[in-house]
């Protein structure tokens, strides 16, 4: 009679053994059809745009264009820059664009392991963190740029002439994109800190002197050194943060989910 019993028994932890390895190999299998719908969406994009380099080019190199002196023109000091850097700048515009599949593909592959009440809360960080993202490199093309090239035109030496190499400027633009695409995030950061527990909105408002003391070191960090970059980068990290402690106050955890409740959730997700 036990050797029956540890035959059910041992014949049960197997079974189990099994579905969750199956499991886990059809998350895999998800996750691999989500990631490969990506590429597709990034690839189709870089497809329509690959004919237009030049001009995308061209339109992210008017900030500096705009501020050269007369008689100057940017360069190309590789063999295969005019081709390889807008055809880079094409593919990373191509990710920025197809940004809302990638963020809706992730959405949909975690989406079924939260409760009801998280899916409610994680899809608007979702929504307004690739927004603010957007907002962010807007903000250094349209005000940034125009500000920080005329400064270094201002201050260059009257004996040398601008001329600008077209991969040294994407490098140096990308850069700026992405720092200031991830500092306007700095709203969502607060919300999640305090949606976590680690912190409050009462003690984030009593470390404002640090917050304010730490963005501007970030801004230098983050930007070329000169103080106009480094308090434009720093001001709206400020007021994000701000924002960002307005809004988590929605956000503070309350409860434990009720464990019935939290069933019928994720039976319902499944």
């Amino acid at each position: 009679m036990n050797d029956q019993s540890e035959q059910q028994s041992g014949k049960e932890d197997s079974d189990t053994d099994l579905g969750a390895e199956m499991s886990f190999v059809s998350h895999l299998v998800e996750l691999r059809d989500r990631l490969l719908r990506v590429v597709i969406a990034v690839g189709v994009v870089v497809v329509i745009l690959a004919p237009f380099a030049n001009k995308v080019y061209h339109v992210v190199a008017l900030p500096l264009i705009a501020q050269m002196p007369a008689g100057t023109s940017m360069i190309a000091t590789d063999v295969a820059s005019p081709f390889l850097t807008p055809f880079k700048l094409v593919l990373v515009v191509a990710i920025f664009i197809a940004m809302p599949v990638l963020l809706y593909q992730a959405w949909g592959f975690i989406a079924p392991g939260l409760y009801r009440k998280e899916r409610r809360m994680v899809l608007p960080l979702l929504v307004s963190s690739s927004i603010l993202f957007y907002l962010g490199m807007a903000f250094a093309y349209f005000v940034v740029f125009p500000l920080m090239f005329r400064f270094f035109n201002a201050v260059a030496p009257t004996d040398v002439a601008i001329m600008t190499d077209i991969s040294r400027y994407l490098d140096f633009v990308l850069k700026i994109f992405f720092a200031f695409g991830v500092a306007f995030e700095v709203p969502i950061a607060t919300i999640l800190m305090v949606w976590a527990g680690f912190t409050t909105p009462e003690a984030l408002v009593e470390k404002r002197p640090y917050v304010i003391v730490g963005v501007f070191v970030v801004g230098m960090l983050l930007t070329p050194p000169d103080v106009i970059s480094q308090t434009l980068l720093a001001i709206p990290m400020w007021l994000l943060f701000e924002l960002g402690v307005y809004f988590s106050k929605k956000y503070v955890p309350k409860h434990e989910p009720d464990p019935a409740e939290a069933s019928a959730d994720h039976g319902g997700a499944a």
